[in-house]
């Protein structure tokens, strides 16, 4: 399975030279803990909750005034479409963070994966084998001849 497939629809981004307060914006209008930082449709770096609690919350500047670019993470890790879910999962685990952008081989954004969506996609996997073994028990399984009467 693609980890595209498991992406938001739309990604929250923002170019560098917005402000804080304009990305802290966006993360609370969509509801997500990160916006993407991309300059000429590259992924530059990513803002997150964390970053705000660990650079900004405390600091006494005014994020109407500082950019995003001076608090971001960069580099920031990505993956590619071709990472698998599960490699997602254990890169996101090893790196201790929420949000991992999905990047083309040029660098371009192609979707956000939050470990919400991994989890979300492994617990419709999980159902699926399950119905699919309730279905297998109920029909005695492949190969079990039925009981005569």
């Amino acid at each position: 399975m693609s980890i595209l497939r498991l992406c938001d629809q739309e990604s929250a981004t923002v170019p560098p030279q917005s402000t804080v307060a304009e990305a802290i914006r966006l993360m609370l209008a969509r509801r997500v803990g990160a916006v993407v930082v991309v300059d000429a449709n590259r992924v530059v770096g990513i803002f997150t909750e964390r970053d705000v609690l660990r650079k900004l919350a405390l600091s006494g500047r005014d994020p109407e005034k500082v950019p995003v670019a001076e608090l971001m993470t960069a580099p920031v890790e990505t993956a590619s479409p071709e990472t698998s879910p599960g490699d997602a999962l254990m890169s996101m685990l090893e790196h201790h963070f929420r949000h991992l952008p999905v990047v083309d081989s040029m660098g371009r954004l192609r979707g956000v994966l939050s470990i919400r969506n991994l989890l979300h996609g492994q617990m419709e996997e999980l159902r699926r084998q399950l119905h699919s073994l309730e279905h297998y028990v109920a029909s005695e399984g492949p190969g079990v001849p039925k009981a005569r009467d």
